[in-house]
């Protein structure tokens, strides 16, 4: 399968890492995959893409790599605001789809992507790569096999420090006009897809944005006004009754990745930081209490790297797992998919609905 990459910051560094290391990490892989061609917006960055990609073809036109007949993927690593023209144009082409997320920046958009890719039996996948570490596919597991019962709580927040410092230039991701919104819309869609992974579709939303520092460095370095949020905080109700909060905030201090979640049901619940990836703790509310507590107590599962074949046999199943080895395992799927015709998840349907409920919460916005 050929892929053309549009887009090469540090996720295109990422989505090219894991096309290469795929055979390392899956015994017996029956396809192969490689980029064909990368875009980027400047004919110098473009060249230094492609000698790093140690491939021979680059162009600033990503039209080139789209409409080409020998190109079976587009790979979008590209700032949130060009998703949807790129996303309307790869589908027209009938090419499959891997897409950083979010899927775009409203939800009609996103709607409307994700009903086009339908109707052209298109593959598609947006990349909420936090889904596939094994801790997150081990909670999806107990969660289905009815361990926890109903749900009836959650907690979720994904916490970075890099807007704490109003010196710091700000990047585009704080940039309204071209993310978006702001924090919400970067590590908030994490956030919200892991709920609305493990907990269901989220049907209410209470919320409200906060900026920090009006007043920081822009890009230029000089004096900006800042026009997106810095952190986000919700009040959630699933349609099934569950009840939570989601916050993302990039202002936290001494925050690195810190995810931090939580699912509390009738039965059991479960915990997971992002911070310790190699970890799921499991409350089984059926254990055997008793003198010293008994058998009662948050169990932690060691689920390191035991992802099922033919995952799981580099470096070793036992070794701890890692950042990069979720992107490759949502990599390997979404590939898989493609070379067998299976369906995608997350699909392009699932980023709508992600993107359904960001617009929810900018729209709920109490200020």
């Amino acid at each position: 399968m050929k892929i053309g990459l549009i887009g090469f910051g540090s996720m295109g560094k990422t989505h090219s890492w894991c096309v290469k290391n795929l055979r390392y990490f899956y015994k017996d892989l029956p396809f192969e995959a490689e980029y064909a061609g990368v875009c980027t917006t400047k004919p110098d960055s473009a060249k230094a893409a492609a000698d790093f990609l140690g491939i021979d073809r680059f162009t600033v036109n990503e039209d080139d790599l789209i409409f080409d007949k020998d190109i079976d993927i587009v790979d979008i690593c590209t700032p949130n605001i060009f998703h949807y023209g790129t996303l309307k144009k790869a589908i027209s082409a009938g090419k499959n789809i891997y897409c950083e997320k979010p899927l775009c920046i409203s939800y009609d958009q996103a709607k409307e992507i994700a009903e086009l890719a339908e109707a052209k039996n298109i593959k598609g996948q947006i990349v909420f790569n936090n889904r596939f570490l094994p801790a997150i596919l081990k909670a999806k597991s107990l969660i289905e096999e009815g361990r926890l019962g109903r749900i009836l709580s959650f907690r979720c927040e994904y916490l970075h420090s890099s807007a704490a410092d109003p010196q710091k230039k700000a990047g585009w991701k704080q940039n309204r006009e071209i993310c978006g919104a702001g924090t919400l819309f970067d590590l908030g869609a994490h956030a919200v897809d892991l709920v609305y992974y493990l907990c269901g579709r989220i049907s209410k939303v209470k919320s409200m944005g906060q900026i920090a520092f009006p007043e920081r460095l822009g890009a230029d370095g000089k004096p900006w006004k800042t026009n997106a949020d810095e952190a986000f905080y919700m009040i959630c109700k699933t349609e099934s009754g569950a009840v939570g909060t989601i916050e993302a905030s990039k202002i936290a201090v001494g925050a690195n990745d810190d995810i931090n979640l939580a699912v509390y049901g009738e039965k059991g619940s479960i915990k997971f930081s992002l911070m310790e990836p190699n970890w799921l703790y499991f409350y089984d509310g059926a254990a055997e209490g008793g003198e010293y507590g008994g058998l009662k107590g948050f169990t932690r599962i060691e689920c390191v790297g035991r992802y099922p074949l033919p995952g799981g046999i580099f470096p070793s199943f036992k070794a701890p797992i890692g950042w990069l080895r979720g992107h490759l395992h949502s990599m390997y799927t979404f590939l898989d998919a493609c070379w067998f015709n299976k369906e995608t998840s997350p699909s392009l349907k699932d980023g709508a609905e992600v993107q359904k409920v960001l617009e929810m919460a900018l729209e709920n916005d109490l200020k």
